[in-house]
């Protein structure tokens, strides 16, 4: 396979603003997300890239070597760098441990981007769940590196958490926070799947085209008194993460509910129940893929 040309990248910015390598490994990357290079792709040499650019063989190191600590490339020696294939991250959904902690646990580094953290008027499910308006709604974007992962919506209960402010969430956990500064520990709560195509909006934060299915993960959680803490809406690029499912013998209850969620008012659907909780969790896994692949042909279409 022949390496992508060097010519389609743009100059540096030479202001100083920017380090090089930093503005190397931007570069590279978007050209290989906008081309949609796949794996196994190769990128110029890395003598070509010091030509193109003008920069020493060390700045070109570097730039690989960020992209390559992002799981974007691949290097061997006396080759030129290859594009990798996609690396999948994973979390576990009946913990109420957050998206930061499990990925910090894997040796992941996790970054949030705060969009907003202000008093809004939530839904009537979101009021009845905390039983008060009187609530703040936090929006964040997770990033692995320079791509985004998951857009995340969650609401708080404002008497909770007086003075918390936007850039403490930044690049950091907000169970970690409401445990430091209010005392609030995650304890039980409940979280429900969903397979659902990206709105304009969602795409635009995600950096995706529209329709592009996603895995949504909602919850309502508690805090160690059993007072409503979190009420939070995550939306996953599918293609970088799996959810993983614990399944024992005992304590274990499985819904696999994607598309025909009861209306407001009807009766929830009896918890799954019987001797084999492996097939519960496949059978959980087989409705995630079916409808994925549902979304996946009507995006084509």
């Amino acid at each position: 396979m022949a390496p992508a040309n060097a010519e389609d990248l743009p100059a540096l910015d030479r202001s100083g603003e920017v380090p090089l390598h930093a503005q190397v490994a931007a570069l590279l990357r978007g050209y290989i997300r906008s081309r949609k290079l796949g794996a196994g792709a190769l990128l110029p040499s890395e003598a070509t890239l010091c030509d193109h650019f003008g920069v020493a063989r060390s700045v070109v190191r570097q730039a690989l070597s960020a992209l390559a600590a992002e799981g974007l490339i691949q290097r061997e020696a006396g080759r030129p760098a290859m594009v990798a294939a996609p690396r999948e991250h994973r979390r576990l959904v009946q913990r109420s441990t957050g998206l930061y902690e499990q990925f910090a646990q894997s040796g992941v580094t996790l970054k949030t981007r705060v969009l907003d953290l202000a008093p809004a008027e939530p839904p009537k499910a979101v009021a009845e769940f905390f039983g008060s308006s009187d609530l703040l709604l936090l929006e964040r974007v997770r990033h692995v590196a320079d791509a985004p992962l998951a857009y995340v919506r969650t609401w708080l209960p404002a008497t909770a958490v007086p003075g918390l402010r936007a850039d403490e969430l930044t690049n950091a956990s907000l169970h970690g926070v409401l445990t430091r500064r209010f005392g609030l520990h995650p304890g039980a709560g409940r979280n429900q799947i969903r397979a659902v195509a990206a709105d304009a909006a969602l795409a635009g934060l995600l950096q995706v085209a529209a329709g592009t299915p996603l895995l949504m993960l909602e919850g309502q959680g508690m805090d160690q008194h059993g007072r409503p803490l979190e009420w939070f809406s995550t939306w996953h690029r599918a293609e970088q993460l799996v959810f993983d499912v614990d399944v024992s013998v005992g304590h274990e209850n499985v819904q696999p509910r994607l598309r025909d969620t009861p209306a407001a008012g009807a009766p929830a659907a009896a918890p799954a129940t019987g001797p084999d909780p492996l097939a519960r969790a496949q059978a959980l896994v087989a409705e995630l893929s079916a409808e994925l692949a549902r979304l996946r042909a009507g995006d084509r279409g």
